[in-house]
């Protein structure tokens, strides 16, 4: 029984140091979504789309009016 378990320590040590790698991997992949893109959404009236969804020409609206009104971070 003592051998399966000193097997299965490194495994066990393995698992509890990948996870939180894992997890926030994955997080960080999700486009950004920032209060100014949301601010430029309510006022030019617009539903809300992830910006890699909009057009190429919306993008450009989106850069141009973020451009205009400065950094709102």
């Amino acid at each position: 029984m003592r051998s399966v378990f000193r097997s299965l320590v490194p495994l066990l040590i393995g698992t509890v140091l990948a996870v939180p790698v894992l997890v926030t991997g994955c997080r960080s992949q999700a486009p950004p979504q920032d209060d100014s893109y949301i601010q430029w959404e309510h006022e030019t009236h617009r539903e809300h789309v992830d910006l890699s969804k909009r057009s190429a020409e919306e993008q450009k609206e989106y850069q141009d009016w973020r451009a205009s009104h400065g950094d709102h971070h």
